[in-house]
């Protein structure tokens, strides 16, 4: 049994949280980010971590930054064995990895070292990746660069969002951190470093990202709808502004019609489809501005000017 803090801030950190609470070991207090405004009130809204750890009555922290030597202080005040952190959003300075004895592990949601940083998910998916798993590690000062100390892998499915795949992440983080964490406090799990040659970055999403180039292949537009799903969302200029893009179907057994630039529209058999740079690729859900989510086919029999001007047209013209 260990005395831990830990670590967490969105709903990827939560079923770790939970397996502690259920386990053996003592959850001394929780650290998550400080409320934050949200909704169309943009009333302050408190973190999945803090509402789970207050439900259960562990005490909870919420600094704006970990790097006074207040906040250290404060974390040394729960004495704790070891810290565990799973999303939590800054990052640790050399004063907190040391305080505690067995040190700072990290739930990470990619097969280190592909894929440090903050959208581990949404990378692996935008990059065709077969697979991807979590990794826990022992922290150190880099970003995401410390010893490995157990892996499990995880299939990328064709289906798989951003969102669905964080979920199952979430899980298999929860059960492989629970397994790992009673061996190295039994100094039966020892440390690997990882190979810093094989190491790729998938930093914070900009919004912008999201923006959907119609001359890419129609699976590369598939998986960029899928990683950018929910947030920061992909989309695409529209003769009435933005159009978020929000689920697609490659179909490369519909043939478009002649002369039908990348982005151009038409409809096949009661569903629409879009030109892009390979084949045809179905528009399954879409959301125009202003309106909730929507069939293709709904948008297109109130837009039917979409037909005449292809999509991302207006960003083209502007560059």
């Amino acid at each position: 049994m260990a005395r831990i803090i830990f670590m967490g801030t969105p709903d990827f950190a939560v079923p770790t949280l939970r397996a502690l609470l259920k386990s053996e070991h003592e959850v001394a207090a929780v650290v998550t980010q400080p409320d934050r405004p949200s909704g169309r009130g943009r009333k302050l809204t408190p973190s999945p971590v803090k509402l789970v750890a207050e439900a259960a009555g562990v005490p909870v922290l919420q600094p704006s930054t970990l790097k006074t030597p207040q906040a250290v202080a404060e974390l040394a005040e729960f004495q704790p064995e070891v810290i565990v952190v799973a999303a939590f959003g800054q990052i640790l300075q050399a004063d907190v990895l040391n305080l505690p004895p067995k040190g700072c592990i990290n739930v990470h949601a990619s097969l280190l070292p592909r894929w440090r940083g903050a959208a581990p998910v949404a990378a692996a998916i935008r990059a065709g990746d077969r697979e991807t798993g979590i990794t826990i590690m022992l922290m150190d000062e880099g970003l995401d660069t410390g010893p490995i100390l157990a892996q499990r892998a995880v299939p990328i499915r064709p289906d798989h969002t951003r969102q669905s795949l964080t979920a199952e992440l979430a899980e298999v983080g929860a059960a492989l951190l629970l397994e790992t964490l009673s061996g190295w406090l039994a100094g039966t799990v020892q440390p690997r470093p990882q190979d810093d040659r094989q190491a790729t970055l998938a930093p914070r999403l900009k919004k912008e990202e999201g923006r959907i180039n119609w001359e890419w292949p129609a699976e590369e537009i598939d998986r960029h709808v899928r990683a950018f799903y929910p947030w920061p969302g992909a989309f695409t200029e529209g003769p009435r502004g933005p159009i978020k893009i929000l689920a697609v179907r490659p179909a490369p057994q519909v043939t478009p019609p002649d002369n039908l630039p990348p982005g151009g529209l038409f409809r096949h058999q009661r569903a629409v489809f879009a030109v892009t740079g390979s084949a045809a690729l179905e528009l399954v859900t879409v959301q125009p501005p202003g309106k909730k989510p929507m069939s293709a086919l709904d948008l297109l029999n109130g837009q039917p000017d979409l037909l005449a001007a292809p999509l991302g047209r207006q960003q083209s013209s502007e560059s």
